[in-house]
């Protein structure tokens, strides 16, 4: 299965950190951003990493070159920020089937595998791990609403009156079809073309999103108090989620 990155972003809120380094090569717990990334997406089986880069994005391709860990890397360059969905289309080219997409400023310790197994064994359109928040902070992800079977009846980002606190978080598996809805999506309020209505398009047109409870933990390196979080989750625990071995069977 292919997996893509999305690591173009500036990181403004981690400055200084990113002011001469993006975002996915600040180090966290001794190695980049990126790596623990990659390293969990190798062991869930991806064969190809194809990687979104933009602001500073010479200092990503020189930094991993052509491949990491013996799995080849295709990159791809979004020159505006523009949104995730955004950001989504500029690999359309090069994805042939289902595919992992993970953010690349977020470090997890989580089961990821559960969200991969679930797209082969049930063949749906999309999965993803979704996590419950306290509700005065749902306002500030994209939030989900599901039935009872844990199919995915509604998206909405950033809400001001969240109809849940059941959040998305940076880690997803789709089918080709996301980018069709990608497409179709348009700007929002905050002017860029949002994950989530190309989501809750797939909804509206008939199609199955499963949600998967994150069982361990996440964070998403937005600032540098999260940069030093990640690092004390990851030094209590001495390993993260690419330290696994997972076998997920592909057909």
């Amino acid at each position: 299965m292919q997996a893509v990155v999305l690591a173009a972003g500036k990181g403004t809120r981690l400055r200084p950190l990113t002011e001469d380094k993006p975002k996915g090569l600040v180090e966290v717990d001794g190695k980049p951003i990126l790596t623990h990334c990659f390293e969990q997406l190798v062991t869930l089986g991806a064969d190809e990493l194809i990687v979104v880069v933009g602001y500073l994005k010479e200092k990503i391709i020189d930094h991993y070159g052509d491949d990491y860990d013996g799995v080849p890397i295709t990159y791809c360059h979004q020159r505006e920020q523009n949104g995730l969905a955004h950001a989504l289309l500029t690999v359309e080219e090069h994805v042939e089937d289902d595919f992992m997409l993970i953010l690349g400023d977020n470090v997890f310790q989580a089961n990821l595998e559960d969200v991969v197994r679930r797209q082969q064994e049930e063949r749906a359109d999309a999965a993803f791990l979704v996590e419950e928040v306290p509700w005065d902070e749902a306002s500030r992800y994209g939030v989900c609403d599901t039935n009872k079977f844990g199919e995915v009846t509604d998206v909405v980002e950033k809400p001001d009156d969240p109809p849940s606190n059941l959040v998305m978080t940076g880690f997803y598996t789709f089918t080709p079809s996301i980018f069709h809805a990608c497409h179709l999506v348009q700007p929002s309020d905050r002017d860029e073309y949002e994950i989530s209505e190309a989501i809750d398009l797939l909804i509206q047109s008939g199609r199955t999103i499963d949600a998967i409870g994150l069982e361990g933990w996440r964070i998403d390196v937005g600032y540098p108090e999260d940069r030093e979080e990640a690092e004390r989750r990851l030094q209590e625990t001495g390993k993260d989620d690419g330290d696994k071995k997972v076998e997920i069977t592909s057909d």
